[in-house]
Parts: structure tokens; sequence; C-alpha cells
């Protein structure tokens, strides 16, 4: 299981928002803070903010806050949200599909359950749950958020 840029981001950028809620976060500090792209976590954002996760307060001064209370972000539904699809393997897109063993493959059944098994512990779970003991974090923020 592979989960795409897009939802680390995601999940990352909800874990600080959540472990920093003090504070407004602008899209540029936080690509500078974990090295990743301004535009892909722009995209990130957006979806965020459209999907009521993430709250955007413009102007000077402005940044990213938490929408949500970090228990009702459930990481699950995070996932699916972020993720554009769950095919694994070739077998499980059926426009796609030119796999000459699907017939009679088991290994698709074997990895849908596996994908399920994968979806349910991450149902399990909330924001919260990610960022419980934010006494952890302190002194652990540089190691945790800037990639060291």
């Amino acid at each position: 299981m592979r989960l795409t840029l897009h939802s680390d981001y995601a999940l990352r950028l909800m874990m600080l928002l959540a472990v920093e809620r003090e504070k407004l976060h602008t899209i540029e500090s936080v690509a500078d803070r974990y090295n990743i792209s301004y535009n892909h976590l722009m995209k990130v954002a957006q979806k965020l903010a459209q999907t009521g996760y993430v709250e955007s307060v413009r102007g000077r001064g402005g940044g990213l806050k938490l929408a949500r209370e970090t228990v009702d972000v459930n990481v699950g539904q995070l996932v699916r949200m972020t993720e554009d699809n769950f095919n694994i393997v070739e077998c499980f897109d059926k426009d796609k599909n030119t796999c000459q063993l699907a017939s009679f493959c088991t290994l698709r059944m074997t990895l849908h359950e596996a994908f399920d098994a994968f979806i349910k512990v991450l149902d399990r779970y909330t924001l919260d749950d990610l960022v419980a003991k934010p006494h952890m974090y302190k002194g652990m923020q540089r190691a945790l958020f800037v990639g060291d």
C-alpha cells in the first residue's frame, strides 16, 4: 500500500495545524518547513479548504488553521478524500484491465481484503490520536516537521 504525496502532505499539514493551533500557517512557511513543493502544497491546502478540513484566513497576517476539532477528523475519511483512486494493481480498474489472468486469479480478492483492512485501521483513528501527546512534540518539532 502506498499513499500519494497528496495524502502524505495533507496528513502532515493537518498534524502541524493540530500541534500548533495557536498560530496561522502560510503555505509558503509550511512548504519551506517541510522542504516540499509550494505548488503541490497549495493544491493540497485548497482541497482541504474546499472540503472543510482547513480554514484559509485571507489578508496580511493570514494563513491556514484547522476548521474542525481534531477529534472530528477521521484519518480514514481524510485519506479517502485525498486519494484519487486505490487501484493498487491494474485489475482493480475494470476499464484499464488487460491482465490475461484476471478471470481466474485470486490476487485481486487478496489485495482487496488487504486494502479493506488498511482502511479499517485508518478509520479507527482521528487527527487527535495522531497528535494526542503534544508534550512529546516539544523539542522534537524540528525533527518531526522539518524533515531532518
